[in-house]
């Protein structure tokens, strides 16, 4: 069997995962995390040996020998937030000859995980960083309609999520660059912009609707420059299914781009608060879009939108699907797209659509194709 430990195993994402990876029949699977307690409740619930969840320190000097010592296959990383985090587990996962994925949206960290390819060809393990709905499944939603176009010129795409407040992990990176000013691609030139302002209206398929959304420091910012030479403008946005709420976020990055408060970082607790308890009132849909436009195959201009609609706050699964899928095919031993099998490198490329929402099909997430 393939041996998965799942690191911050029992967290907002990381207990998504175990369920999806509990009952397959090719995966032992370990539940970690720094209470044990709350590790083993969950592998009570998933119905697997309780001595599967286990006590592990995610960044100690001794990880790669615990590894060694459990005969891990495959670590998949979840304890965020990685905008602050270094490589340590990573590295432990190749010294100990494992695969490692992760779910990374830190700019940098995803951007900067090649540089462990040496050390991971050497050791014939597959490290993998972004393995999340950015950029693991938007560039995968490129790809897929890459061939339509002689030249692709814009790739604009954003997330409004459902009313399931994510963990304090997200949050406290997100938050973390309000009002921040960061670059990105827009007509040919590399302009700065400010974390969660720019304020836009968007207006997603029904039944999602309209919803606020504002300026997100993501990977695919910088990935997406380089996997698409030809494109001269990448942007991306997020928002909230309480428009409320957005504005409230609004207002403090404005605050913070102009130096009126050092940072939203102390207020993650009370609003994570906030949204668990505004629950009940919001809407529970969520929805990505990835918009392409450019030249097509017969010279004209064209134009495709791509979107993945979200209903019973089923949209908190999305992130997960690639480490879900990952997981699955290093599994059963099957070949990944490209036929990558080991090497560093961020989450794209790896993954078609179907193969992605595959790991998804028993929630309610529906895609509507370009």
């Amino acid at each position: 069997m393939h041996t998965i430990l799942v690191l911050g195993g029992y967290g907002f994402f990381g207990e998504r995962i175990c369920h999806a990876l509990a009952s397959d029949s090719n995966i032992r699977l370990f539940i970690g995390g720094r209470d044990e307690s709350k590790a083993k409740q969950l592998a009570l619930k998933l119905g697997i040996n309780v001595e599967q969840g286990i006590a592990v320190d995610a960044h100690s000097p001794m990880l790669a020998q615990y590894l060694n010592e459990l005969k891990i296959n495959t670590v998949i990383h979840t304890a965020g937030p990685f905008q602050r985090q270094h490589y340590s587990v990573a590295r432990a996962a190749i010294e100990a000859g494992c695969n490692y994925i992760d779910l990374a949206d830190g700019r940098d960290f995803v951007a900067g995980i090649s540089e462990l390819d040496d050390l991971a060809c050497a050791r014939q393990v597959l490290v993998t960083s972004g393995a999340s709905s950015l950029p693991a499944l938007s560039s995968a939603v490129v790809d897929r309609y890459l061939p339509r176009f002689s030249r692709l010129d814009a790739i604009r795409h954003g997330i409004g999520s459902g009313a399931r407040a994510p963990g304090l992990a997200t949050m406290r990176g997100v938050f973390g660059y309000c009002g921040k000013p960061f670059v990105c691609l827009i007509d040919g030139k590399w302009r700065q912009v400010f974390g969660w302002l720019d304020l836009q209206r968007y207006q997603f398929p029904n039944p999602v609707g309209a919803r606020l959304l504002g300026n997100c420091d993501v990977p695919d910012l910088v990935l997406f420059p380089q996997r698409y030479p030809d494109v001269k403008t990448v942007t991306f946005k997020a928002g909230f299914a309480n428009s409320s709420g957005h504005l409230v976020v609004w207002t403090g990055a404005q605050l913070v781009r102009y130096k009126l408060l050092p940072g939203l970082s102390a207020l993650v607790t009370p609003l994570n608060k906030i949204s668990h308890w505004l629950e009940p009132f919001v809407s529970e849909k969520g929805g990505m879009f990835v918009e392409l436009e450019g030249v097509g195959l017969d010279e004209k201009p064209l134009k495709l939108t791509w979107y993945l609609i979200a209903a019973q706050n089923h949209g908190p699964h999305i992130p997960c699907g690639a480490a879900i899928a990952l997981a699955q095919k290093l599994a059963c031993g099957e070949k990944l797209r490209g036929e990558l099998q080991y090497g560093a490198t961020p989450c794209m490329g790896l993954l078609t659509v179907e193969e992605y929402l595959a790991a998804l099909q028993k929630y309610d997430i529906q895609e509507i194709p370009a």
